[in-house]
Order: structure tokens, then C-alpha cells, then sequence
């Protein structure tokens, strides 16, 4: 009996293990949002934040953007959020504008 339960208890222990993903997964994921979001933007040599993942429901990285359109005289200073669908590899880009700004 006592044999049976910890055969139990170890095959429940095993099934219930979490794998992470590398570092080189993450950094591979990292770069492909930023790449994405960086050559959808528009923007002349953009600064773009360090990426915000959502949980796996949610299955987002979010990337905010801020740098110039427009050339010489006539740039325009703006800031971007992008939101980079790990599924799918595609971004959506809008612009925003901190309260009160």
C-alpha cells in the first residue's frame, strides 16, 4: 500500500512539473518584437522600452516607441505603443499621449 502511494505521489510530482523557455527563447522573441514593431513604426531611428510580456492568456509583448517622422524641418516628435502577437508575428501600432500632455 505505502509503495502504491508514493508511486502515486511521484508520477502526480512529475505531471505537474513547469518547463521555462531559455534564455536565448526569450531573447529570440525579444528581438523578433522589437524588429517587427521597430520596422512597422514609421519612425527615424526610434528608441524603443524594454518588452512588457503578458501571460500566455493574453499572448502579447508590448513595446512602447517614441522617435521622429517626417524629414528635416518638417519632424514630428511622437510616442507609440506596439503590441506584438507572439502567434501570429504580427503588430499593431497606435499612437498615445500621457495624461495631462
Amino acid at each position: 500500500m505505502i509503495k502504491t502511494m508514493m508511486a502515486a505521489a511521484i508520477l502526480l510530482s512529475a505531471g505537474a512539473q513547469v518547463f521555462a523557455s531559455s534564455d536565448s527563447a526569450w531573447n529570440a522573441l525579444y528581438a523578433k518584437a522589437n524588429g517587427t514593431c521597430i520596422g512597422q513604426s514609421g519612425l527615424n531611428t526610434p528608441e524603443a522600452s524594454a518588452p512588457v510580456v503578458f501571460d500566455d492568456s493574453v499572448g502579447k509583448v508590448a513595446i512602447l516607441l517614441k522617435g521622429e517622422t517626417g524629414r528635416s524641418k518638417a519632424k514630428t516628435s511622437v510616442n507609440l505603443i506596439c503590441l506584438y502577437d507572439k502567434k501570429t508575428g504580427k503588430a499593431s501600432i497606435e499612437e498615445y499621449r500621457w495624461l495631462g500632455k
